[in-house]
């Protein structure tokens, strides 16, 4: 299964800044448009994160172009987004997931930067022959876990 950890960029001065009713419209538009992108790809929402969404597909090259939709559509309301995606097993938990797999794709998310949707080598390796090119962004120590992944960068419109 892929995992999909997505979040928003500086939500927290951008709701400061634009108000309540305003930020909360903001919000309202991109959580509809995210649960239609990972729906007309497949997947399924498991859970909201405030401003973020944890979602799984059936695999990384679905979760992939959620992903990269995701990004064009938050860059549309004006917000800037990150996500990490691992593929691996998951433990169900009633209407929630859990196992190392979600983990490690928390903790992909936290090394991307604005803009980027990063990867582990085993998403880029099961979607080999796919449409999306991948960016080395080189060996990582994550936060909790033993043994450092190499992470890539989904190559959008050349970035």
């Amino acid at each position: 299964m892929a995992v999909l950890f997505t979040d928003l960029v500086e939500s927290t001065p951008t709701a400061a800044t634009v108000g309540d009713a305003v930020w909360r419209s903001t919000l309202d538009r991109y959580e509809a448009a995210m649960h239609a992108t990972v729906q007309r790809h497949h997947g399924t929402v498991v859970k909201r994160t405030g401003d973020g969404a944890l979602a799984t597909f059936p695999s990384g090259s679905e979760a992939i172009a959620a992903a990269v939709e995701l990004r064009n559509t938050t860059r549309d309301l004006g917000l800037e987004g990150r996500t990490g995606i691992h593929v691996g097993e998951i433990e169900q938990r009633d209407d929630d997931i859990g196992g190392i797999a979600v983990h490690i794709a928390a903790r992909v998310m936290g090394v991307a930067r604005p803009g980027e949707v990063i990867v582990t080598s085993t998403v880029a390796e099961s979607s080999t022959g796919g449409a999306f090119r991948f960016a080395d962004r080189g060996v990582h120590s994550l936060k909790g876990l033993e043994q450092p992944r190499n992470l890539l960068a989904v190559d959008v419109d050349g970035d």
